[in-house]
């Protein structure tokens, strides 16, 4: 079969000969997919920010398909439109039963070699073996394309978690900082939880040319605290949204949120010492918080936004290449050609094979 494999920094390749995956546990799936994206965290590796990363490791945690295959213990059939979580977790342990997936002690991600946890093929491919299908894996509602559910098992349930953290009231100003994808659809997110208003920080004027193309207000990083103060009337933010994931970001949403605020930070960060406002957050009374972001938790709640039309995140796709573009796909998405990258997956005609 057919899929992305990482090579080492800034090499990436489409492998035409990777093995067919197969069921090997009776609660695990096999899935044909029809879409997958490059995300933010693809980048990563493909930059060389990972030193540890396994060269020979398929790709792509962001994707949905069809059931081609189903162990004894998977609540799906074969033909079963379907999409995953980016994260992989057994969903019966204490962890697991509390909702803190990522604190699995089986947790991993797909195709993201073993920085999680165990090496799992990932999704940028025609064909992936899902372990613990029974929970990685949800339904795809028939009144939703495959489009609109493949964001909701990284993404967009990302952006989710991160506006939940923030316990949005309604009417709440709310600041986001960063307009790329994570940015972005936390800031719809927030919206769509009853935010009265929304402003998103981002250095990059294309950047902020495409927030305000997707209906969302977008100002400079240095704007954001006075424009939040603007239009709460001097209350200030409410709550940030910091989805970046540098210390500049965080530092930004800081100094940008209001009295008692929640300031949310879903950017991956990794710095080790960071220059920490502590005055600041003491004097207004901050709440400071970090998600990961947690798809099988929140994946529900999500699909009733797309569902209800208060959120349509296949707006945020700039480009639709086939699986065999991927490394152009990459590039583009490196360079910020490229907003979202969705990689299509379709093979017209085939048919599915029986289960076991």
């Amino acid at each position: 079969m057919k899929g992305v494999v990482y090579q080492g920094p800034y090499q990436v390749k489409v492998d035409e000969e990777l093995p067919m995956p197969c069921v090997l546990d009776a609660r695990d799936a096999v899935i044909r997919v029809t879409r997958t994206a490059i995300c933010g965290s693809d980048l990563h590796p493909y930059r060389g920010e990972i030193p540890d990363f396994a060269p020979g490791t398929v790709l792509g945690h962001e994707f949905a398909g069809v059931v081609v295959e189903a162990g004894a213990d998977v609540p799906f059939a074969v033909g079963d439109r379907v999409f995953a979580s980016d994260l992989v977790a057994c969903g019966r342990c204490p962890n697991c039963a509390r909702g803190w997936h990522y604190h699995c002690a089986q947790a991993s991600l797909f195709g993201y070699s073993t920085v999680v946890g165990p090496s799992i093929a990932g999704g940028q491919a025609e064909y992936v073996r899902v372990p613990f299908a029974d929970v990685v894996l949800a339904r795809s509602p028939d009144d939703l394309t495959d489009e609109q559910v493949l964001f909701v098992g990284d993404v967009l349930t990302t952006g989710y978690a991160a506006a939940a953290g923030a316990e949005i009231s309604p009417g709440d100003v709310v600041g986001v900082v960063g307009a790329g994808p994570l940015g972005v659809l936390a800031a719809m997110c927030a919206s769509g939880l009853g935010a009265g208003a929304v402003i998103i920080a981002d250095p990059d004027p294309a950047r902020r040319a495409t927030a305000v193309s997707l209906g969302l207000r977008a100002v400079a990083p240095d704007e954001l605290g006075a424009t939040l103060n603007t239009i709460s009337d001097g209350r200030g933010a409410r709550a940030v949204i910091e989805a970046v994931g540098n210390d500049a970001a965080l530092t930004c949403a800081l100094h940008s949120a209001g009295p008692r605020a929640t300031v949310v930070a879903v950017g991956a960060h990794s710095a080790a010492a960071m220059p920490f406002p502590s005055g600041l957050a003491f004097t207004r009374e901050l709440t400071v918080r970090f998600t990961v972001g947690d798809p099988i938790r929140h994946r529900e709640h999500v699909l009733r936004l797309i569902q209800d039309g208060l959120i349509d995140p296949a707006r945020i796709i700039s480009h639709r290449l086939p699986l065999s573009d991927a490394q152009q796909g990459y590039a583009l998405f490196d360079s910020r050609a490229a907003f979202k990258v969705v990689l299509t997956v379709d093979r017209p005609g085939m048919t599915v094979r029986a289960g076991r």
